[in-house]
């Protein structure tokens, strides 16, 4: 994270998919992937038919810094603008991040579903080898802020306070607002990110045929997230079952 936290020069045009783990982030990832290019290729031939979200918008830390302090950013991507993911608590985002005019989205979730998503998540994927923490052991740790970066609620408060004092900055969702009302919520995104929907579009459907094909069902009946591995070695799958593994010394949370 450190090579990150120096080395990442944001420009203005950047957009920033911010989250903690299991918070929606590849759904959101695949949200403002596809409206943000809505203009740049056809419905059958959008990028999100062939590759999974990870792989369109990636990890700032945990992908593109993680093995090269010096990653090639203006390549890393096909598309513009530049798209890119984190975990990283906002006090902690370069201060390149901070003082751009770039875009920060971010997503958070009822923070009991998201411990109990990330738990069974984490818990499947454990290496068999290795004494799985308990549910009640990693409930403390994660209240303690030991699994991650900070206290979830600290996490969110971060992000939620900064969005409250800058707005045209940071967009704050909500999962469950997602699920509510998805089509609302992506013109949202798009109003925030300064590339709405025309009239046209949505009287064409545009809104809900785009919400459609980032949906859970959707992207789980594709090829390409039913095979390879993303981030940390963790299966494409976009099911619950699946996700990275966090190893703690002898344990796996």
């Amino acid at each position: 994270m450190i090579p990150f936290q120096i080395q990442f020069q944001a420009l203005d045009t950047d957009i920033i998919v911010a989250s903690f783990p299991k918070c929606g982030t590849t759904w959101l990832k695949a949200l403002t992937f596809t409206t943000v290019n809505r203009h740049q290729f056809a419905m059958d031939e959008n990028p999100l038919l062939t590759s999974n979200p990870h792989q369109l918008v990636r990890s700032l830390e945990y992908d593109l810094y993680m093995n090269n302090p010096f990653p090639d950013l203006d390549n890393s991507s096909l598309y513009n603008p530049r798209l890119f993911a984190t975990q990283v608590p906002y006090t902690s985002l370069p201060t390149s991040i901070k003082d751009s005019d770039c875009k920060i989205v971010f997503i958070c979730r009822n923070p009991m579903d998201m411990f109990i998503s990330l738990w069974v998540f984490r818990h499947e994927l454990r290496d068999e080898s290795l004494e799985p923490v308990s549910i009640d052991e990693a409930f403390d740790m994660f209240c303690h802020g030991v699994l991650e970066f900070v206290p979830f609620i600290d996490y969110v408060l971060g992000y939620w306070k900064e969005s409250q004092e800058n707005p045209n900055k940071i967009l704050f969702l909500q999962y469950e607002d997602l699920k509510e009302d998805v089509n609302y919520r992506v013109k949202e995104l798009v109003m925030f990110l300064g590339v709405p929907f025309t009239e046209e579009e949505e009287r064409q459907g545009v809104v809900e045929e785009r919400a459609k094909i980032c949906s859970f069902d959707s992207l789980k009946e594709l090829e390409v997230n039913k095979k390879g591995v993303h981030t940390f070695g963790a299966p494409n799958e976009t099911s619950s079952k699946k996700a990275e593994t966090f190893v703690v010394p002898h344990r796996v949370f």
